[in-house]
């Protein structure tokens, strides 16, 4: 029996339209007045930040280990908040542990085992419950960045390195199909958004 209290993740390379969703999710708890946080990987805390700006600032040029580090930085300075609010609130995250596995394994070649070892460390008995994962296609990842204002270092990898990222995204859900919904955002944003509040009925 899971609880109704659930840790809900939505994943999905750059574009893929994760973080609209979850904005989305949000504001409808408040409107049913769900206790809840939202929180961003990597980012999500003060310190999170500050690592945050150091990870995508287009000035930094880190090797592949100091990155993974990097994020693994970022996300230990969650865990206190995600302790906290474990089975306490809904918690709502921006990119999580299969973030990590995606692009610091299957796109950037890191060691498997390092990853989930250092993961397993940091999230002790902390569980995700759902994931949405997010799937676009490379024309409309490239028309959706190219209307953002300003692009960070991760937004300007090659079209072969996310798709790469996007790849292993789908290894893993299809390792654990019950907990993850493919979320086609090449079809409308109405579309997606009914689907998503349905399963989010569901959880909650």
């Amino acid at each position: 029996m899971m609880s109704k209290k659930p840790v809900i993740v939505f994943e999905g390379i750059e574009g893929s339209g994760k973080s609209y969703h979850l904005l989305n999710v949000s504001k409808y708890l408040k409107k049913k007045k769900i206790d809840h946080i939202k929180i961003r990987e990597p980012g999500g805390s003060l310190n999170g930040e500050k690592i945050r700006k150091l990870i995508l600032s287009n000035q930094s040029k880190f090797n592949k280990n100091t990155d993974l580090l990097l994020y693994l930085a970022a996300r230990s300075e969650n865990i206190d908040l995600l302790k906290r609010y474990f089975r306490k609130k809904v918690i709502l995250i921006d990119r999580f542990v299969d973030s990590t596995i995606a692009y610091q394994h299957y796109g950037l070649g890191v060691d498997i085992k390092l990853i989930n070892s250092l993961n397993s460390y940091l999230l002790g008995n902390i569980k995700i419950d759902f994931t949405f994962l997010n799937i676009v296609s490379t024309k409309n990842m490239k028309k959706r960045l190219s209307s953002r204002k300003y692009l960070n270092r991760y937004d300007k990898f090659n079209k072969n390195f996310y798709q790469k990222v996007q790849k292993g995204f789908l290894k893993l859900s299809k390792k654990n199909k019950k907990k993850f919904l493919l979320i086609n955002s090449n079809l409308s944003k109405k579309e997606n958004n009914n689907l998503i509040l349905k399963q989010i009925n569901n959880l909650i």
